[in-house]
């Protein structure tokens, strides 16, 4: 009976040794794989790096998202809305040479340019806008109709 504890002991201890050889031989090549590439430096050096790099490296996103949020709060204030209407506004002159030109940013403020062509001259217009609304002078409906063109062109 003590020869087969002993087989089994030594077959356990076997086991148990064959087992701490992979599980080592993989921390070893794990090891390894971390410090490829790196010179005289233990893998603290490296980790305490990498931890270095990984706080600058979110400094400069939490930089980087202030900065693309004040650059999109920026954008809605420049033109990015269009709308142009061609019309005759006289039965007398032919073609549709006069326009409304409605020039708008992110918040439907912006302008409202006309030009009536007559055959004595041409005159220009100008109405301010602040979101979507005629402030000093009320809208015709060619005006409504290229604001209602810009809106829709976004």
């Amino acid at each position: 009976m003590p020869t087969n504890f002993l087989v089994l002991a030594f077959a356990v201890s076997f086991v148990w040794l064959f087992a701490l050889s992979i599980f080592f031989w993989r921390i070893l090549n794990h090891y390894n794989k971390l410090s490829k590439g790196v010179s005289q430096k233990s893998l603290k050096v490296v980790l305490e790096d990498l931890i270095k790099d990984g706080q600058v490296n979110k400094k400069d996103i939490e930089y980087l998202k202030e900065y693309s949020l004040k650059l999109e709060k920026d954008g809605l204030l420049h033109i990015q809305k269009v709308g142009l209407v061609r019309f005759n506004p006289f039965k007398d002159t032919g073609g549709d040479q006069s326009f409304i030109l409605s020039l708008i940013d992110g918040h439907d403020t912006g302008v409202i340019i006309s030009g009536l062509y007559s055959r004595s001259g041409t005159r220009w217009y100008a109405k301010k806008v602040i979101e979507g609304k005629g402030i000093e002078h009320e809208l015709s409906e060619d005006e409504k109709k290229a604001l209602k063109i810009a809106k829709e062109s976004k």
